[in-house]
């Protein structure tokens, strides 16, 4: 038996789980001690789910004995982004104002893993109402990013929670949400691998509405394998969610075509005018990847962009006048405890005109087409998912945003993996992007896949957290020192 099976990743742990290594409780247990010793440090975690786990555990371990296991996800667990439902659980959506919202439906998302017999560990902190992307929270408190363990630094937004909450081998994998790079942003400064998948692909469904036209739920894991079997358990039509079922893109199992390499694939470098304002680790990363690509039989071409990618960041009437549509009642009470910052970006929807967003909607179908353009004939475009690694909380102007190289992909209505590729001489995580077309996610795996079978970067655990009893135990005295609290909401 594995002394630490959180260590290993979700498909190891259904393996080793059916081979009797050890029972769903023995692995419900390593993870609920190591929340128990961790979480009150990273603060990855808004509730616990502790009893129901530990009961749901056992009552898998007696169904796989008996030989009525419901497949191989039987008893492994999975966290979820604190926006998606759960009936009878509280759905905070990161808002201090929602502490005793209570959920009065299950989310098809979750329906479909617990279905599979998954286990919910808990809820994972987001930023308020998904609304921001460097993953801050004023009320409820902002994950400690696990790579530094000295310097409070940002975790990635919106699912700020589920990326530490991986990063930590707190849960195996976890659930979040992109409608700006959501997901890919706590990938990326976290060291985990993470979808954005095409509209329509997996259910909204009780999930809370940022901006429709844009919000997509993904799986996020620290391998690639992990993410696209997660991807596959979620994906595909649901009554609940009429846009499901609008698409004429057939649900696409990605394990069949996951090991057939790049061999043939031509794969798209950054314009030389993209390069600039990147730091020089995140560079180096960058142009490693492409010839690792290269080496395994991917041909990398240059192409010419008719627009600037800095030029979707710019693209925010639609995320504007959704986001307020969908909040504007909260928000305009002032006796609420909201973060102002929030409040504030939400309220820019409140001025626009139904001109104004009928015309961003114009403008987004517009920059598809001359982009569709651009990118015909090469499988996918590969970029830094990040210009920088994780920045120290105190550098942080939250009147920018990080998501340069990932915008594109939701106004495109294109998918996207990110993934690691590397570290800065900080020891910090930087992660490539790999964006394909709409309803390619499939593709974009097994390009994932390849790279991350031909390099290491996905198998580093945060060194402070590696099992070395006094490591771990100056690491979360560090934390614990009172220069930290304010960082952490504690």
């Amino acid at each position: 038996m594995n002394d630490n099976p959180f260590l290993s990743p979700a498909h190891i742990l259904s393996q080793d789980i059916a081979a009797r290594r050890f029972s769903p409780a023995d692995l419900m247990d390593a993870l609920l001690a190591r929340i128990a010793t961790l979480d009150p440090q990273l603060h990855a975690f808004v509730e616990v789910y502790e009893s129901q786990a530990r009961r749901a555990a056992q009552a898998a371990g007696k169904a796989i004995r008996s030989g009525n296991a419901l497949g191989p996800w039987h008893g492994i667990p999975i966290a979820i982004k604190d926006i998606i439902d759960i009936e009878g659980q509280i759905t905070t959506c990161g808002s201090a104002s929602r502490l005793n919202h209570r959920a009065t439906t299950t989310a098809t998302v979750v329906q479909r893993l617990t279905n599979q017999g998954m286990i919910v560990l808990g809820k994972t902190q987001t930023v308020e109402f998904a609304c921001g992307a460097w993953g801050l929270n004023q009320h409820m408190g902002t994950p400690w990013n696990p790579w530094d363990a000295e310097t409070p630094r940002t975790p990635g937004g919106s699912s700020s929670g589920s990326g530490v909450a991986v990063a930590a081998r707190l849960a195996p994998w976890a659930l979040g949400t992109d409608t700006g790079g959501s997901i890919r942003m706590p990938a990326a400064w976290c060291g985990i691998t993470g979808l954005k998948t095409t509209i329509g692909r997996i259910s909204t469904h009780g999930i809370l509405p940022l901006s429709p036209t844009l919000d997509t739920p993904g799986p996020m894991a620290r391998t690639v394998r992990d993410v696209a079997l997660l991807y596959d358990l979620l994906q595909g039509p649901d009554l609940l969610d009429p846009v499901t079922r609008s698409h004429p893109h057939p649900a696409t199992d990605p394990m069949p075509t996951l090991e057939q390499g790049v061999q043939g694939l031509r794969l798209a470098r950054l314009p030389s005018s993209e390069r600039v304002g990147i730091e020089a680790d995140v560079l180096e990363a960058y142009d490693r990847s492409l010839a690792v690509l290269a080496g395994l039989g991917a041909e990398i071409v240059d192409i010419a962009l008719p627009l600037r990618l800095v030029d979707f960041v710019s693209m925010t009437r639609i995320t504007q006048a959704e986001s307020y549509a969908q909040h504007h009642q909260n928000i305009a009470d002032p006796s609420l405890k909201l973060d102002e910052v929030v409040r504030s970006r939400l309220l820019a929807g409140a001025g626009l005109s139904a001109l104004e967003y009928l015309t961003a909607l114009r403008q987004r179908n517009e920059m598809k087409q001359l982009m569709e353009n651009a990118l015909r004939g090469v499988h996918a475009l590969l970029t830094p998912s990040t210009a920088t690694a994780a920045m120290p909380l105190s550098e942080v102007d939250q009147n920018t945003t990080p998501t340069r190289f990932m915008r594109f992909v939701n106004i495109l209505d294109m998918c996207a993996l990110s993934l690691p590729n590397g570290f800065t001489a900080e020891g910090l995580p930087i992660s490539l992007q790999i964006a394909c077309g709409g309803y390619q996610e499939a593709l974009a795996l097994r390009i994932g896949h390849a790279y991350q079978q031909a390099t290491p970067w996905h198998e580093r655990l945060p060194p402070a957290l590696e099992q070395s009893p006094n490591t771990k135990e100056a690491w979360v005295k560090s934390l614990q020192s009172p220069s930290n609290a304010v960082a952490l909401g504690s």
